[in-house]
């Protein structure tokens, strides 16, 4: 989050906020709340998003179901009814190709079993999709390979991240995005969506991801402490940031400053991500 707000900011350009909720699953109730209390807390603000700009929904995906449907439609010659399970899928794919299995094509060829639940995949194409990552250089990726065709709707009618991220950023005029590293094998085939869209793909950055002692991503499930938890046992949110910036190497020491303090030597240190 640090470093995709100061990106904008050093860029003077608009930080939108928006809500990715589509996983019901993994939603709690108050969670988008309290998460853009953490931001405010750290003293982070944006442009657009929750309780900025247009009405709230505006940036909720799980509010935006008829743009995702009107992607669809422009995708729909692209597109096949698949039956299969994830077992099912497992099963066919043997072993994964760098950690994830890539579909076999099964229903490919118009193979679903007649009155069962059915996703919606899309077809991709053989060969390689390139990109010059901010962060990483130049990068390639063969998405046919690494994932084949995937889904863009699942069963019962429920999109998905690939889509519903892509299609909101064609919508919002999103031109950099500044993420995790962990999303990287999702670029090929976002961008493949981007292209299928009829528009230009963002530029993107992939950072690393914060780690524990051990070498593990930082995550709640591992025993990380969430922000609201550091808040609640005193700790000062400058600190936090300067702690946060220094392990990113914006700082050369720790510093107790606000995020607005580190545009300027974000500027002279990450030039290339501008």
């Amino acid at each position: 989050m640090l470093l995709a707000w100061l990106q904008v900011r050093a860029l003077d350009g608009v930080f939108i906020v928006r809500m990715e909720d589509l996983d019901a699953s993994r939603n709690r109730p108050g969670a988008a709340d309290a998460m853009l209390a953490d931001l405010q807390w750290l003293g982070f603000d944006w442009d657009e998003g929750p309780q900025v700009g247009r009405p709230a929904p505006d940036y909720v995906q799980s509010q935006r179901v008829e743009l995702y449907e009107q992607c669809l439609e422009i995708l729909r010659g692209r597109l096949y009814r698949c039956t299969c399970s994830r077992k099912d899928v497992r099963e066919a794919a043997g072993a994964p190709h760098g950690g994830e299995l890539a579909y076999p094509g099964t229903c490919r060829e118009g193979t679903a079993k007649e009155g069962a639940a059915y996703s919606l995949r899309i077809r991709v194409p053989e060969g390689p999709v390139a990109w010059d990552d901010l962060w990483l250089g130049p990068c390639s990726d063969e998405p046919a390979s690494l994932c084949g065709d995937f889904i863009v709707r699942a069963k019962g009618g429920g999109h998905v991240y690939q889509l519903a991220c892509v299609a909101d950023d064609i919508a919002m005029g999103i031109t950099h995005v500044l993420r995790g590293a962990d999303l990287v094998a999702s670029t090929s085939r976002q961008i493949l969506l981007y292209q299928w869209l009829g528009a230009p793909p963002p530029r993107f950055a992939h950072a690393p991801l914060l780690r524990d002692d051990d070498g593990q991503r930082m995550a709640k499930r591992r025993g990380s402490q969430t922000l609201a938890e550091l808040r609640d046992s005193g700790v000062h949110p400058r600190e936090l940031v300067g702690l946060l910036a220094q392990g990113l190497g914006i700082l050369d020491r720790h510093e107790s400053v606000e995020p607005s303090d580190l545009i300027e030597p974000f500027s002279q240190r990450f030039s290339h991500l501008r």
